[in-house]
């Protein structure tokens, strides 16, 4: 029988009440728990923290009660928190771990459950699996140990932990808060109803800079859209950034680790352009230097800009838990992924929104230049680069035999050009003569096929889609 619970590319997620239950985020505790017991050098306190969705502060006190049943301290945040806030919490307290009670950017009857290791990264797969496995004999043999939250909170083996202040001084080491303040800028900031609500606002409280913000109400039906900062997603930011002549506007996801990007024009910046504008912000303007991690799925212009700045470039698996590791090993200065999660030196290595948009008004702050002038400058010195993504729902039994079907395929050209290289690492990569390329990949949270291109046009990239879309069948 197949496991009832099955990590992802970044945890398990699963639909409220029907795999998300109670009794299975408790075998999910008890995993952790089982881990951390099982390790011999641990501290014995774990961080718990949780979104923004139905129930999300439920699951997070069941797996305090599991934890404390095991004898492991908790620190359980007391409000919802972003995922980056919540890893940060695990360094500033030296705990071993977090859990992380989130779906990210799933659909609103979902939810999921993330485990952060002692550096507030993703947990590696031998790690994961590790858990994964103990979860499922929890499940299987009803092993669970779990002790009452009041008795927890009276035996001090749970108790709360505020973790903003800690947090803010954290990024007032790594940008000038206080001088950033001093600016005369509106900018609009999209929560979508998620655990990033407030935290903008509160971070530039008291000085110029002017923010509105919507969707700044905890609502779990995440009503009108899907809290993915994506395009489709952001016709509201966009109108209201419009609207209010605003300098930009920022989306965060539902747990507020990724970050879309809306200019002064109300244009969604893909996170592709993102991406490459805070390499161009961290080497151009703050003159660091360090080496960029980058996934399969991000943009080729990081190999262009490590070319022009001497550093080099690390291309891995899709997930920050592939991410992560290189940039603690190589001291990489930006590490970042298409889905718009980005994590920067001296921080965590993990991603965080809230910092990636202080760094992008840092930018336009210390240049005097609009976020489309500064797309026109980066495409001036690495030419123009275009990209899309299709996402196509399926099933997990349709999903399984496009695999097989794209594993037997041989393809040597594509609309036209040459294929130079297949990289079948995650997904099929076709790389093309011209530079551009195609990516079919299949989601590990989600029953989806993702299709992915980048060229030097638009008419380029939907052409690579089309094909791409010809290619799967659906």
């Amino acid at each position: 029988m197949a496991p009832r619970i099955k990590f992802g590319t970044d945890g398990w997620r699963a639909v409220i009440a029907e795999d998300f239950t109670f009794d299975n985020v408790r075998a999910c505790a008890q995993g952790v728990a089982d881990f951390i017991n099982s390790t011999g050098t641990a501290k014995n306190s774990i961080v718990i923290g949780y979104d923004t969705r139905f129930s999300s502060e439920d699951f997070a006190a069941a797996s305090a009660e599991v934890l404390a049943g095991n004898g492991i301290k908790v620190f359980l945040l007391p409000r919802p928190a972003p995922t980056p806030v919540t890893s940060f919490t695990v360094t500033a307290l030296k705990a071993d771990g977090a859990i992380m009670i989130t779906a990210s950017h799933n659909p609103g009857n979902y939810n999921g459950f993330k485990y952060k290791v002692a550096s507030g990264s993703s947990a590696p797969t031998e790690i994961i699996s590790q858990i994964e496995k103990s979860a499922n004999i929890a499940v299987d043999k009803g092993t669970v140990k779990r002790l009452d939250l009041a008795e927890a909170f009276k035996k001090k083996l749970v108790t709360y932990h505020d973790p903003y202040h800690a947090y803010e001084r954290q990024l007032n080491r790594l940008i000038n808060i206080e001088a950033l303040k001093k600016n005369k800028l509106k900018i609009v900031v999209d929560s979508m109803f998620g655990a990033g609500i407030g935290y903008f606002r509160s971070l530039l409280d008291g000085g110029q800079i002017e923010v509105h913000e919507i969707n700044r109400i905890r609502n779990p039906l995440f009503p009108g859209i899907q809290p993915e900062p994506i395009s489709k997603n952001l016709s509201k930011l966009a109108r209201q950034v419009i609207r209010d002549n605003a300098a930009i506007g920022f989306a965060t996801d539902g747990d507020a680790d990724r970050i879309g990007i809306i200019d002064e024009n109300g244009r969604f910046m893909t996170t592709q352009e993102v991406f490459a504008l805070l390499a161009m912000y961290l080497l151009d303007v703050r003159k660091e230097r360090g080496p960029l991690v980058k996934t399969l799925t991000s943009t080729d212009m990081l190999f262009t800009i490590g070319e022009m700045y001497d550093v080099p470039v690390f291309e891995e698996l899709v997930g920050f838990k592939y991410v992560a590791p290189v940039m603690m090993r190589e001291k990489a200065l930006l590490g970042g992924e298409e889905s718009g999660g980005y994590g920067f030196r001296g921080h965590i290595p993990e991603r965080d929104g809230i910092l990636a948009g202080l760094y992008f008004i840092d930018y336009i702050v210390r240049t005097g230049k609009s976020p489309s002038q500064l797309l026109a400058n980066l495409f001036k010195k690495v030419g123009p680069h275009y990209y899309d993504r299709l996402d196509i729902h399926t099933t997990n039994e349709i999903k399984q035999q496009l695999l097989l079907k794209l594993s037997a395929a041989s393809v040597s050209k594509i609309a036209g050009q040459k294929v130079v290289k297949l990289d079948t690492r995650d997904g099929f990569r076709y790389k093309l003569e011209d530079g551009s390329w195609l990516l079919v990949r299949f989601s590990g949270t989600e029953p989806l096929v993702r299709i992915y291109a980048e060229c030097s046009s638009m008419d380029e990239v939907q052409r690579l889609i089309l094909y791409g879309q010809e290619m799967v069948g659906v």
